[in-house]
């Protein structure tokens, strides 16, 4: 099956078009009237009619309580998608835009949705729960989801290749560090902590996310500060994280340059992200029974090196060994040891193939047609 893989990211659209493990990709960001228009440059950058593809399957980082597997789009889905897409605001919006564009474009194919939550749903219980009232939960769902998943999913099949091991018998952390950046502890594939909750806002420190915080400060600036809740919700989204404290966009290589120039603001963003993230990945490793390895992906875990080896450097606590602050455009092992020290390039389109390839074996689509 040839899949046309689409991820629409609160900034840029990415789309690969899969054939086993060979694909074509391209990045297009949302600076186009429309995403029927972003995704037409972006099926034109990888050679794509709607002839080409068997089957469209889209990422979608919520879906709640009930969408927990890979599922042919329909309007019954849409509207599950949509029901909590206030649960992810910078994503589920624009994945639903995407998918309409989609279907217009190519609408003699199956349409699929792929959820970052889904890895997630075999939490236990310990890590799905918040210490609220109980209220919260049963009437108001609140809970643990955890993000990522698609990545996180990939990144453990990646690292049990790259380490010579069976991925049902490693106990691994991965950090996605991105955007978005979140830590998942991952016991022989099984996730049993992570640190994005309720929505993708929880946990570390991100490039315009605050990542966990004091409820309590909430209280003093809407008591304060007189602000409402949309303005609440509109600085902890767009407006914290490492734009807060370092500016530049938030972005990591103009922060490494600002800071080697010495700006000590954009210094103390890279050394607070540091220091948040390695936080995280330590917290992470006490749910596990050992720790075989740190999994680095994401587009910071990736190509920000000097960052990675910022990180790692505070992780001689868990056994981590250092590592240099070394480019690298391939999935490697960074350093050996009782804890092994990995990168990892995401590759979420490859997971969702795989999810629309057995949704053919299984019948729950026929390549190039429909449900």
């Amino acid at each position: 099956m040839r899949i046309l893989a689409v991820n629409a990211g609160s900034s840029s659209l990415k789309a690969s078009i899969v054939d086993g493990r060979r694909f074509l990709s391209t990045t297009v960001n949302w600076d186009r009237p429309g995403r029927s228009a972003t995704l037409a440059r972006a099926l034109s950058e990888i050679h794509v009619s709607a002839h080409d593809v068997d089957a469209v399957a889209h990422r979608v980082v919520h879906g709640g309580e009930r969408l927990t597997e890979p599922v042919v789009i329909d309007d019954a889905i849409l509207e599950e998608i949509a029901a909590v897409g206030e649960l992810a605001p910078l994503h589920n919006e624009v994945a639903l835009e995407t998918v309409a564009a989609a279907r217009a474009a190519i609408p003699d194919r199956p349409h699929i949705a792929c959820f970052d939550t889904a890895f997630h749903a075999g939490l236990p219980e310990v890590a799905t729960r918040y210490p609220v009232p109980d209220k919260w939960r049963t009437t108001w769902g609140v809970r643990r989801f955890g993000f990522h998943g698609l990545s996180v999913e990939w990144a453990v099949d990646r690292a049990a290749e790259l380490l010579g091991r069976a991925a049902d018998d490693l106990q691994l952390v991965i950090a996605h560090l991105g955007s978005g950046c979140s830590v998942t502890a991952v016991s022989g594939r099984r996730s049993i902590w992570t640190s994005m909750g309720f929505t993708p806002l929880d946990g570390l420190m991100m490039r315009t996310r605050s990542g966990a915080i004091d409820p309590g400060i909430l209280f003093h600036v809407v008591r304060r500060g007189g602000l409402r809740v949309e303005d609440v919700e509109q600085a902890l989204e767009h407006a914290s994280g490492l734009v807060a404290v370092g500016g530049h966009n938030g972005d990591v290589r103009q922060l490494g340059a600002a800071a080697a120039d010495g700006d000590p603001d954009a210094r103390l963003a890279l050394d607070m992200f540091a220091l948040h993230a390695a936080a995280g990945i330590a917290g992470a490793a006490t749910s596990l029974p050992r720790l075989d390895a740190i999994v680095f992906t994401g587009g910071i875990g990736e190509h920000a090196s000097t960052v990675r080896a910022q990180i790692v450097a505070r992780l001689g606590v868990v056994g981590a060994p250092a590592i240099p602050a070394l480019e690298t455009g391939q999935d490697r092992i960074l350093a050996s040891g009782p804890v092994a020290v990995l990168r990892v390039e995401a590759h979420e389109d490859l997971v969702m193939a795989r999810a629309a390839v057995r949704l053919q074996r299984d019948k729950v689509i026929t390549a190039g047609g429909g449900a």
